[in-house]
């Protein structure tokens, strides 16, 4: 099971920076010069709705620190609008601007195409399904891991 599971932490780690390698070249085809593959991502994310930093956080698995200063030079290069929540001065409301909304629109056409051609190269949806279940329960496992301590050494 031990050389399994740490096949598939490395797997993950390599498809990471492979999907943000093939973002940043979308970008780059792109003429987009202002923006990296993280910060288009949580523009994609982020899509037609309006969060919080906090809840962009928790809905993409951002590590705080990067979505602050990733958010910071977003609104910099017109990307997001950013406003003080009404309701709780503490809390900012994150909104893709029209800029921010083309690119969501350029990676939704990138991932469309990538299912097309996924569905053409023998990968089915029932097979990504399978995985997707897999990853899910691994996630559940780590997850509950850092809470219940099951990492650390008895």
């Amino acid at each position: 099971m031990k050389p399994a599971y740490l096949e598939t932490i490395a797997l993950i780690e390599r498809l990471h920076r492979q999907c943000m390698e093939l973002v940043k070249t979308e970008l780059d085809r792109l003429g987009v010069r202002d923006l990296n593959a993280v910060q288009a991502m949580i523009l994609f994310n982020l899509g037609d709705s309006q969060l919080t930093v906090g809840e962009l956080t928790q809905r993409g698995y951002y590590l705080g620190s990067n979505v602050s200063y990733n958010v910071k030079k977003m609104v910099e290069n017109g990307y997001l609008h950013q406003e003080r929540s009404p309701h709780d001065k503490r809390a900012t409301h994150l909104q893709c601007s029209e800029k921010g909304m083309e690119i969501c629109n350029r990676l939704d056409e990138l991932f469309d195409r990538h299912a097309r051609e996924l569905a053409n190269s023998g990968v089915d949806e029932g097979a990504l399904g399978t995985t997707n279940d897999s990853l899910q329960r691994l996630e559940g496992f780590w997850a509950a891991a850092r809470v219940t301590g099951v990492s650390s050494v008895a």
